[in-house]
């Protein structure tokens, strides 16, 4: 049987990240919002789009996060 896994929780961990690609995420919720769930949700759809290349699915998650921000400040 599948391990059942209880999608509310998350795992601590350590990673190591160039500063450029911290501090891109960071940029990307000024304003509201958490890098770290930003760098999670372009994983998982990194893994989701496994013949996507990563740098296809990071532009897909960059135009949606800057057409939402334009929603928000047009609101």
């Amino acid at each position: 049987m599948k391990e059942q896994y209880d999608k509310t929780t998350k795992e601590k961990i350590t990673i190591r990240l160039d500063p450029d690609v911290v501090d891109w995420f960071r940029k990307q919720v000024e304003g509201g919002g958490n890098y770290q769930s930003l760098i999670n949700e372009a994983l998982k759809a990194h893994i989701k789009q496994q013949g996507e290349p990563l740098e296809t699915i990071l532009r897909r998650v960059i135009r949606e996060e800057i057409k939402a921000e334009q929603q928000q400040v047009a609101a």
